[in-house]
């Protein structure tokens, strides 16, 4: 069975590093079940503006709860003294106060996606970063789902020969009610495309292997919380996209997303498609990626599983640990992050590009964001 590999060093498995975790509404309470699954882990502090959320804080630690601080406000926390690094799982529109925050000390950091909501504050964190000794790591976990990470391997591999085409597709369920609903208004989350999807132009970006140029976007919110209303004012998040990106090395890739598809056997379908073959691989799946050759027009599986050193398999088939692993274990043996502010800067410019594009109803070039 091939699994993605969670191995530590010897090293970075020895030494117990303090964490403490900022934002516990849904994906930070999964944080510190992912924390709590790491023998090499003390959780010594967490916090959150708001008192339900540190009451889940609270039951999701249990009998551990009472051997932790908790405060009302990030920088409570930064000055306590309590923590080897960090994990910031707030709301997305706070990623870059809580990272100027953070970047004003030499603490390491994982922030959740997106990095930030646009792609100024990301370019802003981007430069602040190569002034910063500290590690930050941007919680792009799909990477490390493991029929991802075996695709991912199996490009890199040449099994399909040249890449030349990469299409996603999620249907799935509408977004989940977030703590003061801040999850129904673009301007909080950066737009769906950047919110949800900057996974899924992560995963492009790596498989890829190139600069993304140009993106083209068709999408809109025709199901999902059209009669929902918060203080006056309708919700404004789209719930179903095509985007098309086409790579400098001459590679397109397309996001086939809708959120009113509950009724799916997958709900996330890649494939990459090169001169020679065809990969395929599902979320959730039943074990296996599938691969096609061109030559001999045959199919095969390859067996793929969670490994079974994953403590705590969760929200996302135990991809979240993974990443959580991964980042203390660069935490304890001083190493740099699998995951940069840069891949956070890239995953976040092509979901921008795509609400651009849609707004405007034009291709985008990524230069027009001054980056290259």
């Amino acid at each position: 069975m091939v699994a993605a590999n969670i191995c530590p060093s010897n090293v970075a498995h020895m030494k117990q590093v303090r964490v403490g975790v900022i934002g516990t509404g849904m994906m930070g309470c999964e944080h510190l079940k992912n924390l709590m699954g790491l023998p090499n882990v003390l959780i010594t502090a967490v916090s959150d503006t708001n008192n339900e959320s540190l009451k889940w804080a609270r039951h999701t630690l249990g009998d551990a709860a009472d051997a932790v601080m908790y405060f009302t406000h990030h920088l409570e926390l930064l000055q306590s003294g309590l923590v080897d690094a960090v994990l910031v799982a707030s709301p997305n529109f706070t990623h870059k106060a809580v990272l100027d925050d953070i970047f004003a000390t030499d603490i390491p950091v994982l922030v959740e996606k997106p990095m930030c909501t646009t792609v100024e504050d990301c370019i802003a964190i981007v430069n602040a970063q190569k002034n910063r000794d500290a590690l930050t790591w941007v919680g792009l976990e799909y990477r490390y789902m493991a029929p991802i990470a075996e695709l991912i391997r199996q490009v890199r591999q040449g099994v399909v020969g040249d890449l030349k085409m990469l299409a996603i597709r999620e249907h799935r369920f509408p977004f989940l009610v977030k703590v003061d609903n801040w999850n129904r208004f673009s301007r909080n989350t950066g737009g769906t495309l950047v919110e949800k999807c900057c996974h899924f132009f992560d995963l492009m970006n790596l498989v890829v292997g190139s600069r993304p140029i140009r993106v083209m976007a068709s999408g809109g919110q025709d199901v999902n919380h059209l009669d929902e209303m918060y203080n006056g004012e309708s919700s404004d998040i789209l719930d179903n996209a095509y985007v098309i990106v086409e790579y400098a090395n001459g590679v397109r890739a397309m996001l086939d997303l809708s959120m009113f598809a509950e009724g799916s056997r997958h709900e996330q379908e890649i494939s990459a498609v090169g001169s020679t073959g065809k990969i395929e691989a599902f979320i959730p799946g039943d074990g296996h990626i599938i691969i096609g050759e061109r030559s001999t027009r045959t199919v095969r599986e390859v067996t793929v599983g969670i490994d079974p050193d994953v403590a705590h398999v969760g929200f996302h088939f135990g991809a979240s640990f993974i990443e959580c692993k991964r980042f203390i274990d660069a935490v304890a043996s001083d190493s740099p992050p699998e995951v940069t502010v840069e891949d956070g800067l890239w995953s976040v410019v092509i979901g921008a590009a795509a609400h651009r594009s849609i707004d405007e109803g034009r291709v985008v070039e990524i230069s027009e964001y001054g980056i290259s």
